[in-house]
């Protein structure tokens, strides 16, 4: 298994996003994983859905038999993302309404979704890699 790990913020997503999309269809899944900043002050992120989330997420996939690529994308600090007019709450391809959100990105769709309050649970995100 290969877990292919992208990193994207809201400056330089569009030119990340567009390798992450132009190696799509090698993989056997494509996700989007929506995350928020780290505080300087602490080096955490601010989110504590983040926190409890990404270690699960990143292990369930590092396990995976299957090739993945992961975007992690970085929505900002507290401020930048409570911005109704945020970048990706706005994006029609997206919709992001809290983080951490893990999408499935296939043939240039969003083909599932686990918002922040089930993105921590393993069996919903074995689904949504298992998913094709």
């Amino acid at each position: 298994m290969t877990l292919n790990v992208l990193t994207a913020t809201v400056s330089n997503f569009d030119s990340v996003f567009e390798k992450f999309r132009s190696e799509a269809p090698k993989n056997r899944a494509n996700l989007v994983l929506f995350l928020a900043d780290n505080d300087p002050s602490t080096s955490l992120s601010w989110c504590p859905d983040c926190v409890r989330a990404e270690p699960v997420i990143l292990k369930k996939l590092e396990a995976s038999p299957n090739e993945i690529a992961l975007l992690k994308a970085y929505v900002g600090d507290r401020p930048t993302w409570r911005n109704p007019h945020h970048p990706w709450r706005v994006d029609p391809r997206f919709k992001l309404t809290g983080v951490p959100t893990l999408i499935r990105w296939e043939n240039y769709a969003v083909t599932g979704r686990l918002e922040d309050h089930e993105a921590h649970r393993e069996n919903k995100i074995e689904a949504l890699v298992a998913d094709k």
